[in-house]
């Protein structure tokens, strides 16, 4: 039996958010925030700890700074199980990455000092580490700028090795849509965008168009829908899934918290309308609480949230 369920390569980060802001801030003004919180950040990073937290064993490679941020970050994923042991600490001007998330009532704005996040590299990757396991997964594909031009190989190496493959893309900040994004999919098994990011990494119009293009090039699509749920698209099955409806605290993270949901029980062998739901159900706990892991950190408040949804 390999040792992990799940091996991640990505980007870890903190962080930081500011709650109770106007909509408007204009300049030279000091505005007081009413809440703050620093947790786990990043795409991968949220992942990593929200699937161990659901019960995978989780193996996570990254590279962060050699400062008091990054080593705070690896002792929140060792409390909730996720094995570090590959992370790296880099001494040098590059620090661990962070990202000011301002929260509003409905939307919110984010700005990230990248720090170490664009310096992992493939250098810093161990294969044998990452390839025992069951499945690999890759988030951010725009932000890993060092790691990005070797990702399809990265993909190439994991599949030789008989693990099932995923990539969550995030947004692209340059809004460019290419980067190799076409070759990374000939060797990935799950796709799990939102729908604005299928559509961005097609080119399509609208939705339809975009599953159409994307069904063709990858053999599971799964699009994160929001509040509208979630669907998946299996050759000529479509598959789909209602959101849970929960009062909202904080929408950071739910994206990630459904991707670990959804590998969860994918990596079990769960039917697609299964892993479907599970997604749901683990995007919608993020939301109860803000950040993008501290629902799942609350282990009562976890388990609860999950059995009144059984």
């Amino acid at each position: 039996m390999p040792r992990f369920d799940v091996t991640i390569a990505g980007e870890l980060n903190v962080d930081l958010v500011l709650s109770g802001l106007p909509d408007e801030l204009p300049p030279e003004r000091e505005f007081l925030a009413d809440g703050m919180m620093l947790t786990v950040g990043g795409s991968s990073g949220i992942l990593a700890h929200n699937l161990a937290a659901l019960g995978s064993r989780v193996g996570f490679q990254s590279r962060i700074g050699d400062d008091d941020l990054g080593k705070s970050l690896l002792q929140r994923l060792q409390q909730i199980g996720v094995d570090t042991s590959r992370v790296r600490c880099a001494p040098g001007a590059a620090k661990t990455g962070i990202t000011v998330v301002l929260v509003r009532a409905a939307w919110r704005n984010m700005v990230t000092y990248p720090g170490t996040i664009a310096e992992l590299s493939w250098d810093d990757l161990d294969f044998d580490y990452l390839a025992d396991s069951r499945h690999f997964h890759i988030s951010s594909f725009y932000l890993q700028q060092a790691l990005r031009p070797r990702v399809p190989e990265i993909f190439r190496k994991m599949k030789e090795a008989g693990l099932t493959t995923s990539l969550d893309t995030n947004d692209d900040p340059d809004d460019k849509w290419g980067g190799g994004l076409d070759e990374a999919l000939q060797y990935v098994d799950v796709f799990l965008p939102n729908e604005r990011e299928a559509q961005k990494a097609t080119g399509a119009s609208d939705l339809e168009m975009a599953v159409t293009k994307l069904a063709k090039l990858v053999p599971l699509v799964v699009v994160k829908l929001g509040p509208k749920g979630a669907l998946a698209q299996r050759g000529a099955e479509r598959y789909e899934s209602s959101a849970i409806r929960v009062d909202t605290v904080d929408a950071v993270g739910a994206g990630d918290s459904f991707v670990g949901g959804f590998l969860n029980r994918y990596v079990q062998g769960a039917d697609l309308q299964e892993c479907l739901r599970a997604g749901n159900l683990a995007g919608a706990l993020s939301t109860t609480r803000a950040g993008g892991v501290e629902a799942f950190r609350d282990r009562a408040h976890r388990e609860r949230f999950l059995h009144q949804q059984k």
